[in-house]
């Protein structure tokens, strides 16, 4: 006789039949939010005829959508607010990252010949000390110096020049001088 674990029939099918243990009787699946996203695709492309404020205009399926959800939202519905927020916020996400990586404006800076105030500036590099006069002081940021003076390699200034440079830094105590250099500040 039959033990009850091969018994065979309705809701027991016979051993050979079944699912082997952790496999899934829907290998595939449904896929994951298939549903959520659904009803949007089908109809936010699609033009529709809005009254508003007494005139009607032709506007897409998703702007109805988000008036419609804004409106109740100042009516008081919190929720309605809520998905309100949320649309604004992706749309502008999807915005900025479709953003990334274009030009979106470009500005010219006509420098005259022998000026490099306007170019060194924008760059950090330099710190002009009056900010409102043309012919204002210009003074070197002290990581600029460093790596110039990293640059030099073997090389060495004199005292002169090192001094002009002492005198052409902003903040000249925050600078590591080599231990070649003999003007401190």
């Amino acid at each position: 006789m039959t033990s009850d674990s091969d018994k065979a029939g309705y809701g027991h099918p016979p051993k050979s039949a079944r699912f082997t243990k952790g496999q899934s009787g829907n290998p595939k699946g449904r896929p994951r939010g298939r549903h959520k996203q659904a009803p949007f695709d089908a109809v936010l492309g699609q033009q529709v005829t809005i009254r508003d404020a007494g005139v009607e205009r032709s506007v897409s399926a998703a702007e109805a959508f988000l008036l419609k959800l804004s409106n109740d939202g100042l009516k008081g519905d919190g929720q309605a607010m809520r998905l309100a927020l949320e649309a604004i916020y992706d749309a502008r996400l999807k915005q900025h990252v479709a953003n990334v990586g274009t030009i979106s404006s470009i500005t010219r800076v006509v420098v005259a010949p022998g000026s490099v105030v306007s170019a060194i500036q924008p760059l950090r590099m330099a710190t002009k000390m009056d900010r409102y006069r043309q012919t204002a002081r210009v003074l070197l940021e002290p990581w600029i110096v460093e790596k110039a003076l990293a640059r030099l390699g073997a090389r060495r200034l004199n005292i002169h020049d090192q001094q002009t440079v002492l005198q052409a830094t902003r903040t000249p105590k925050k600078v590591n001088w080599p231990d070649w250099w003999k003007a401190l500040p």
